[in-house]
């Protein structure tokens, strides 16, 4: 059995709260200042596609495809390899279930030690970051 965090009482009483407004279709609370707001007309709109492209901008010296794949080889490293050397680099990629386009990435790697993913990107010819902006 999994366990929950409020029991059946608690969820009921919840329930009964929300009921005005799953029922109104809309808020009914009495004060303005509590009511949800929409996003400024200054703020990106919202994606509910996690692989859907990335947006925002870009460092000086890299493009969004060098920002999409550094960041993809990112999440399929394990953050405690560091400093690692091309065979760490290809099992932790491995052993994340990288993509196979990482992989054969990671097989061109010279071997060296590498720091961070910058070093990684660096090595494969990425474009990388003069310095945080």
């Amino acid at each position: 059995m999994a366990s929950e965090k409020t029991g059946p009482l608690h969820d009921d009483e919840m329930k009964k709260e929300l009921q005005g407004e799953l029922k109104a279709e809309g808020s009914v609370r009495a004060q303005e200042e509590h009511e949800l707001q929409p996003a400024g007309e200054d703020q990106p709109e919202a994606s509910l596609d996690p692989e859907g492209p990335l947006h925002g901008g870009t460092p000086p010296g890299m493009d969004a495809a060098d920002v999409e794949l550094r960041s993809e080889l990112a999440r399929h490293l394990s953050p405690g390899i560091y400093p690692a050397d091309r065979a760490a680099v290809l099992a932790s990629l491995r052993e994340n279930h990288a993509p196979d386009r990482l992989l054969s990435l990671a097989d061109d790697l010279p071997e060296g030690e590498y720091r961070n993913v910058q070093d990684l990107a660096r090595a494969l010819g990425l474009g990388v970051e003069d310095h945080r902006t």
